[in-house]
């Protein structure tokens, strides 16, 4: 097979991500002042045991780098949406825990971010498509480290 149709799936890829994500994100900012990123730390916080992760479980949960998770939870602290606290079994570790504010935040922010995604991702699919992309994407996402 050539090289060409890797290259448009590619470049189709990138495009999709970014026509679907700038909505999402503005309509966020607009409706719950809340960025995209900051978002996603509190679903992945919401969804773990106890509304607790690791720092680097979370990074890895929400694909930033260790500096700027950092950054990240430092400004959400800040706002009270979620705080540290000490690792229970590893005294030299923190955790990073989801705050009733950001659980509240979190359930006023998810009606808007599931209605866009609805809006800009799964009416222009298929239900055929929709599996076809998840297996394609999920097969990607096994074959890296």
């Amino acid at each position: 097979m050539s090289g060409d149709v890797f290259m448009a799936a590619w470049v189709a890829f990138l495009r999709a991500h970014a026509a679907v994500l700038r909505p999402l994100e503005r309509e966020l900012q607009a409706a719950c002042a809340l960025p995209l990123t900051w978002y996603d730390v509190l679903v992945q916080l919401s969804a773990a045991d106890g509304g607790r992760l690791r720092m680097q479980q979370l990074a890895r949960a929400v694909l930033l780098s260790k500096s700027r998770i950092t950054r990240l939870v430092e400004a959400m602290e800040g706002a009270g949406l979620i705080c540290r606290e000490p690792c229970p079994d590893d005294k030299r570790g923190a955790e990073v825990v989801l705050t009733a504010a950001g659980n509240a935040r979190l359930a006023a922010a998810a009606p808007v971010h599931l209605r866009g995604i609805r809006e800009h991702f799964m009416q222009h699919l298929t239900a055929e498509q929709a599996a076809t992309l998840a297996e394609a994407l999920g097969t990607i996402a096994a074959g890296q480290p």
